[in-house]
């Protein structure tokens, strides 16, 4: 199974958006796949339709409790889409895992025997905390959402500096397979300028697909549905279904699902 973290430490930045459309996208595409959820507020797993109160087993069973991936994984109304729910207990994870000698590795060792899906899309919390480091050890990669506004080069600057610091000490293997930008208005001057100067950056690390400012995206999360399920024709879903082909290409072709 591929593990592809999804994270960025700057919230708003369509990070949960991108994780629940990429993961639908890519089960679309023929994948198995499991969407993680990672982040205390819940939001994928609400995204994906499953209330709160459905939720018995989640990914604080996983870290703490060792539970096995498979008690804790939901079907999905999507086919070849499952999900590893959350819930708001998984905040109080981070203080539980400090006085643990593996505090770093728990999620590394809950995945690593896991066979029953080719990718895994981990939706970690808007934060450099423990539960973003656990994501960033388990991962082969990472998957950074950047929105297109003033501040994304100095928060991407962070985030690359804990992928270095991970690389020394936890996960020498991790890699970072693309940016995504996000919320792109080509109306707005500003969008078009942080664009080309990510672009300038990092070069072709920066998918080509960006994923525009989009109503239907934002709607598409208080009725439990991806947008790629909620409007298959809208400027967004069509971009994240750009995005999930960009990213198949760029996956080691050996591990490519048939």
């Amino acid at each position: 199974m591929i593990s592809v973290a999804i994270a960025n430490q700057k919230g708003g930045v369509g990070k949960t958006t991108t994780a629940i459309n990429i993961a639908t996208a890519m089960a679309a595409s023929g994948w198995k796949t499991l969407l993680l959820d990672l982040d205390p507020q819940g939001n994928a797993s609400t995204g994906l339709g499953l209330r709160s109160a459905d939720r018995a087993q989640t990914s604080y069973d996983l870290l703490i409790e060792g539970m096995a991936v498979d008690e804790c994984t939901f079907p999905t109304s999507i086919p070849k889409l499952d999900l590893l729910p959350a819930t708001v207990d998984l905040s109080g994870a981070e203080l539980e895992l400090v006085a643990e000698e593996d505090r770093a590795e728990r999620l590394d060792r809950a995945l690593a025997g896991h066979r029953g899906h080719d990718i895994c899309f981990i939706d970690c919390p808007p934060s450099l905390g423990l539960l973003t480091l656990n994501a960033l050890t388990a991962a082969d990669t990472l998957l950074v959402p950047l929105q297109c506004e003033f501040f994304a080069l100095e928060g991407l600057s962070q985030l690359l500096q804990t992928v270095e610091r991970v690389q020394g000490r936890f996960n020498a293997e991790l890699g970072i397979i693309g940016i995504a930008l996000t919320m792109f208005d080509r109306r707005n001057r500003l969008t078009d300028q942080v664009a080309d100067d990510v672009r300038e950056c990092l070069g072709n690390l920066v998918f080509e697909s960006v994923i525009p400012r989009n109503v239907r995206l934002s709607e598409a999360p208080s009725h439990g549905l991806p947008a790629l399920v909620y409007d298959t024709t809208c400027a967004g879903s069509r971009a994240y279904m750009a995005l999930a082909r960009e990213l198949i290409r760029r996956l080691p072709q050996e591990r490519k699902a048939a």
